[in-house]
């Protein structure tokens, strides 16, 4: 199992997964970050989720993902490349992030920025002493 989760990172470093998606808050945020993406119900039940992911990296082009609107190019993932990479996904998941990431989705971007009023003010009191 360690072998495959290392094939899997390798992986994921070969095919430059981090220009587009974050690992433990470093990489990119085009794509969604992987650092719990084994937990992401969207994935379907534990029992399936597996198999769905391996698809998925295999032939990315034909499923939107996360509701972002985009679609991941097809980097031509191989099917034993695919199991090692969601074995190390699998593995990231099970590391204790104290809560990070804390969701799945997306930030909806087309909302736009709060008005000024409506951001709390600035305050300039001094830090209560301890």
């Amino acid at each position: 199992a360690e072998a495959l989760v290392s094939r899997g990172k390798l992986t994921t470093q070969a095919k430059t997964c981090m220009n587009c998606h974050t690992l433990l808050g470093n990489g990119a945020y085009y794509a969604p970050d992987l650092t719990k993406s084994w937990l992401d119900p969207s994935w379907g039940s534990k029992e399936v989720r597996e198999q769905q992911m391996v698809e998925f990296l295999m032939n990315p082009q034909d499923r939107l993902h996360n509701g972002i609107g985009r679609r991941m190019p097809n980097l031509g993932i191989t099917e034993p490349e695919a199991r090692a990479t969601v074995a190390f996904l699998k593995w990231m998941s099970s590391i204790d992030t104290n809560g990070f990431p804390t969701n799945f989705k997306p930030i909806d971007q087309s909302d736009p920025a709060p008005a000024v009023s409506e951001v709390a003010p600035a305050t300039h009191e001094a830090p209560a002493q301890l």
